[in-house]
């Protein structure tokens, strides 16, 4: 059986998976042992790392919701990870029934279990594609179905550029998709830092897995921003963008930068 030209058996079971760790951490069941065993150990090196995980996709929440209310209707969502309700589709939907959503992600369980779950409609679609390789991303068959080029997109890269290396170039990945999308087009961005606290022991549990955890600093992050417009509050601790509720315990802790910005005419 193969799914979009993968091979069951190409899916490495051996090793932790970022987008199945995230699951796990929260809450999910979509993840083997050795997930949960990476989960629990990023826990242990990071203390904080649920509750980080839970503001980064409150974060990602608010930014959706704003990005449909400035009038975007389609959101290419690189790097998903496995669903987890309200999935992006549905936050969108809720307040635009016609926004279009296509996923994107490299690890074929994401897909399989996004497939099972999403409309075949025409309003979402799911893809096995790589973030590495952004023009294939853009020029995907299914992505254009979706995705109308000419039109502004929200592009989101959430808790996703951490994964890539500074050998893997993230700054010209973000720029080639910068690149092909048209003014008045959003970018949702998040990624972690070791602003706050020294996670040496966070990133050595990836060293194992099928990413490793490459942290960055503000300055770094703030880069991936480059022509675009950052919104107000500009880049910030994802609990603190935009809160429609009282951030929660330990916020100040979070090591999750998190921003929105636009691309101007």
């Amino acid at each position: 059986m193969t799914q979009d030209g993968f091979h069951t058996q190409e899916i490495d079971t051996s090793r932790p998976h970022p987008a199945r760790i995230y699951d796990y951490l929260l809450g999910g069941k979509d993840n083997y042992d050795v997930d949960r065993q990476a989960g629990d150990a990023l826990a242990d090196a990071a203390p904080e790392v649920r509750i980080g995980v839970q503001a980064n996709r409150a974060f990602l929440g608010r930014a959706v919701r704003y990005v449909v209310g400035s009038g975007v209707r389609q959101i290419l969502d690189i790097g998903t990870g496995l669903p987890t309700s309200p999935n992006v589709h549905e936050i969108a939907q809720e307040a635009a029934p016609d926004v279009r959503v296509a996923y994107i992600d490299n690890d074929p369980i994401v897909s399989a279990h996004g497939n099972a779950l999403l409309n075949r409609a025409g309003t979402t679609s799911i893809v096995l594609g790589d973030l590495r390789d952004p023009r294939a991303v853009v020029d995907h068959p299914d992505v254009r179905q979706v995705i109308d080029f000419d039109e502004p997109v929200a592009l989101l890269l959430v808790a996703v550029l951490h994964f890539l290396t500074d050998a893997e170039e993230p700054e010209r990945i973000v720029a080639t998709l910068r690149d092909a999308l048209p003014a008045g087009s959003f970018l949702v961005l998040s990624h972690a830092t070791s602003d706050f606290a020294d996670r040496s022991g966070a990133q050595a549990v990836y060293n194992n897995a099928t990413a490793t955890l490459n942290l960055r600093s503000r300055a770094e992050v703030e880069r991936f921003f480059d022509g675009f417009e950052l919104l107000e509050p500009g880049l910030a601790q994802v609990p603190f963008w935009r809160p429609d509720t009282p951030p929660p315990p330990r916020s100040g802790e979070i090591g999750f930068y998190g921003g929105v910005a636009r691309k101007a005419g």
